[in-house]
């Protein structure tokens, strides 16, 4: 039984707790609270596991939407070339920081891109909407420059703008060079991201963005038809994220290859409450381009069947009251010290954690509490917090307050004492 150091207090909760544990749980914590320790420690029982064998990926994410933590990774730190699958950033900076009525004009380097391409001439013009819908239905190369272009004026600056929004969602090891996800490289190295931060791409894209239903909107959209602006060809693009079909709630994904990074996807399933994001790299080559969907399905139902939303707040405890030094207080001099009462900043009542577990996860709850105050102690004064954590991840901080005002002992109250003493 592992105990907390002084002065603080340690809490273990297992998502998915019965009555009875819990019951047996309080009344352990009863007993060791007089101890001035408070252990909440609940044995997890078996999970589902997923053996990375049964992934084809070489690189592959399950992450909660939600929150962004990732429920499973298989090399999902890994640093690879991520195709087309770029193509999500292009697309949600582009609504972001373009305009849908925008007139975009093909420039050589945007006609002169490799398939697959819409087959652009230079000098022909657009409208911004309409490659957008181009560049994530068809995923077509020279939209994706010239919406590039049209935003940022270079490819090369669209690229920063990309890599400065990658940091800002909090993504730990990618690099953009392109808008389109062909392989390629400059002074700071090769084009690439990992399983994790591209999923965590599409939760910004989905989730997070400013033009997240406009991003849902064009991704979920089975087939498409548009003129350029001086109606002389028409063009017709057809959704190919088949996933959109293969699972009851999924919602929007994006799929890549090119011979250096392999088949790559990455798709949102919203079912059940949840949110599934699944990014893979490295999904095999040619004539393996079915793999992706098979990784894809089986890391969904992983996260459906073995993870559900736990309220992992703990309503039964209260942080107390400790003691103050040099404090006022009523009892007998000399034989009485002051304290004061705690109170945590939510009603413990009424407020909810709900986080997507595996019944075999664990949070802990760490109390930290300061064992003696010093007078003058303020109402409503911070002296402490309640720290939630999973697998070492701070999930949640809850400060601790002083519920009411103690004063420091002085000459005048210590007289005041005497006097009403010595009148009885």
């Amino acid at each position: 039984m592992a105990v907390g150091r002084k002065g603080e207090t340690v809490y273990k909760e297992k998502a998915g707790r019965d009555f009875w544990k819990r019951a047996v749980a309080l009344l352990l914590a009863a007993a060791l609270a007089t101890q001035g320790i408070f252990l909440w420690d609940i044995q997890p029982v078996g999970a589902e596991e997923l053996s990375e064998s049964e992934l084809y990926a070489k690189s592959a994410c399950l992450m909660d939407g939600d929150s962004g933590r990732v429920l499973y990774g298989k090399e999902a730190e890994t640093p690879l070339p991520m195709a087309s699958t770029t193509k999500i950033m292009t697309c949600i900076l582009a609504l972001e920081q373009g305009s849908p009525e925008q007139t975009v004009t093909a420039s050589a380097r945007a006609a002169g891109q490799p398939k697959v391409h819409l087959g652009i001439r230079e000098g022909q013009q657009f409208l911004m909407e309409d490659l957008l819908y181009a560049l994530m239905l068809e995923s077509f190369n020279d939209a994706a420059v010239m919406i590039a272009e049209g935003v940022a004026g270079s490819v090369e600056a669209f690229a920063g703008r990309m890599n400065q929004k990658a940091e800002e969602i909090g993504c730990t090891d990618t690099h953009f060079v392109t808008p389109n996800g062909l392989d390629a490289s400059d002074d700071q190295g090769e084009h690439h991201t990992t399983a994790a931060d591209l999923a965590l791409m599409m939760r910004y894209c989905i989730r997070q963005s400013p033009k997240a239903q406009e991003f849902l909107t064009i991704t979920q959209t089975t087939s498409y038809t548009f003129w350029d602006v001086e109606h002389t060809q028409v063009y017709t693009c057809s959704n190919h994220n088949s996933f959109l079909q293969m699972m009851d709630g999924a919602v929007s994904g994006k799929t890549g290859f090119t011979s250096k990074a392999g088949y790559c996807y990455v798709g949102a399933l919203e079912r059940d409450g949840k949110c599934l994001i699944v990014a893979l790299l490295a999904c095999g080559w040619p004539n393996n381009r079915d793999y992706k969907w098979a990784d894809t399905k089986t890391l969904m139902n992983y996260g459906l069947e073995n993870y559900q939303y736990r309220d992992v707040f703990l309503h039964d405890w209260s942080p107390g009251q400790t003691v103050v030094s040099q404090g006022q207080y009523e009892g007998i001099l000399g034989e009485t010290e002051a304290s004061v009462p705690l109170e945590l900043s939510v009603d413990s009542r009424t407020e909810t954690l709900n986080l997507l577990l595996r019944e075999d996860e664990q949070v802990k709850v760490t109390a930290r509490l300061p064992e003696r105050l010093t007078a003058p102690v303020k109402s409503g004064e911070q002296v402490g917090e309640v720290v939630y954590t999973l697998e070492g991840q701070q999930i949640a901080v809850y400060p601790v307050y002083t519920a009411e005002a103690v004063e420091k002992i002085d000459f005048s109250w210590c007289l005041e004492q005497i006097t009403s003493r010595f009148e009885l």
